[in-house]
């Protein structure tokens, strides 16, 4: 959410860096919201001025003797209009905060040029994709034929775009969400939470998932009771520290949190509709930094490697992308896409984003903290996928199968499963 006057103070600016989004910022009808807000709130404070003048002069033409019934007349007539200029304040306030939350955040001008993954700029690639002497096959075949994977059985329960894991695929799952939380919380120093999958309207707006994207979340209540399931665990572990503010000195804010993520993917049917790829529900580790705004550009560059540190960890093969301006998240202002090699698919696929929200974030939960000045400052918010367990799983089947159907496992799991590889029938092997 943006500050109206900064916007309009930028002008001509804040134009040219939202249309580099697909944005088109109506400056006229910014103004025109703000001029009258502000012209509302100084003819109500004229009129309580001259309703404290007008009480006190009841009080002193009453103690004369004086007639007051034209004084209390007036005192009823600037009553009834400081009603309608507070009604009418209340509809501008609407107007403007509706807009304001509609506006995405400025994008950063070291973001490139151009409104689809074809325009980002590749930063690196690490690690080399393994080639194979046999035709290899998708995550969905191998995890079907091996048994440690049923879309079959998913479908039954809750339609397309759920899986079911078994055995040593459950085994995985778990193993891989162990071993990023260790990553994170022993060498990273993120603080690991649990946190509701339920929250209410005000904390995803929070977050900017409302109300631009109503229709890819899921939604439920009981009576008059709203809530959402969380499209990721960003959500509440941002707005832990909503209308909080924050000590200098407990900054910067680092957490991570394991939890299942619901999204309806609204318009994106017939994409990758087959697999673990693009689910309604799905797991993730996921990384939250509150800091201070002058060391976001650097938490960002850090947190991009602690994602990597996950995919070198397993040895896939992966590479770092920097989203052009008009392919970036409605709320970040800059993100790396990393995106991990799908043998199947001969390319790289999208793991994990990381952002940073500048204060863009910040302003809409009400989260501060306090300058040099002692006075409260809004903080910078990031956040990152360290890493999403479906597509993480995915590659590792495709990237570790072997001719024989066989699935060869990278041995920092060992610890966390017990057992190197699934053999052709699903059984796990030391």
């Amino acid at each position: 959410m943006h500050d109206a006057r900064a916007l309009i103070d930028m002008g001509a600016d804040a134009v040219r860096r939202l249309a580099r989004r697909g944005y088109s910022l109506d400056l006229s009808e910014l103004e025109s919201l703000q001029s009258r807000r502000n012209q509302n709130i100084r003819s109500a404070d004229e009129l309580r001025a001259e309703s404290k003048r007008v009480a006190s002069e009841v009080q002193q033409t009453a103690k004369q003797g004086g007639d007051i019934s034209k004084l209390k007349e007036r005192a009823r007539e600037i009553k009834d209009q400081v009603r309608d200029i507070e009604a009418g304040q209340e509809e501008i306030e609407a107007q403007l905060r509706d807009l304001l939350l509609s506006i995405p955040n400025l994008p950063d001008d070291s973001a490139p040029d151009g409104d689809s993954e074809e325009f980002a700029v590749e930063i690196r690639r690490v690690g080399t994709p393994p080639t194979f002497t046999f035709e290899p096959k998708d995550h969905v075949d191998l995890g079907e034929a091996t048994g440690i994977l049923d879309f079959g059985r998913a479908t039954k329960l809750s339609g397309p775009r759920f899986a079911v894991s078994r055995g040593a695929g459950a085994a995985l799952e778990r193993a891989l969400a162990t071993l990023f939380l260790d990553i994170h919380t022993r060498r990273h120093g993120y603080t690991e939470y649990a946190v509701p999958y339920l929250v209410t309207r005000k904390t995803m707006t929070g977050t900017g998932q409302l109300p631009k994207f109503e229709e890819d979340l899921f939604k439920t209540g009981v009576a008059d009771r709203e809530l959402f399931l969380i499209p990721t665990a960003e959500v509440p572990l941002t707005n832990l520290y909503a209308d909080e503010i924050i000590p200098p000195a407990e900054l910067p804010v680092a957490m991570t949190a394991h939890t299942p993520c619901f999204r309806s993917e609204a318009g994106s049917y017939g994409r990758d509709t087959r697999g673990l790829i693009r689910q309604h529900q799905f797991a993730k580790v996921e990384m939250v930094k509150i800091v201070d705004p002058k060391t976001a550009d650097a938490e960002l560059e850090t947190m991009v490697g602690h994602a990597e540190a996950c995919l070198k960890e397993l040895g896939l093969a992966y590479r770092v992308i920097k989203l052009p301006a008009g392919d970036t998240g409605f709320s970040a202002q800059l993100t790396y896409d990393i995106e991990v090699w799908i043998p199947s698919q001969n390319t790289y696929r999208e793991i994990s984003s990381v952002s940073n929200f500048g204060t863009f974030q910040a302003r809409r939960a009400n989260i501060r903290t306090r300058g040099e000045d002692g006075k409260p400052k809004l903080v910078a918010t990031l956040n990152g996928s360290g890493l999403p367990v479906g597509r993480t799983l995915a590659a590792l089947l495709e990237q570790c199968q072997q001719e024989d159907g066989s699935l060869v496992l990278p041995e920092s799991l060992f610890p966390y499963l017990g057992f190197r590889r699934i053999k052709a029938d699903g059984t796990p092997e030391a």
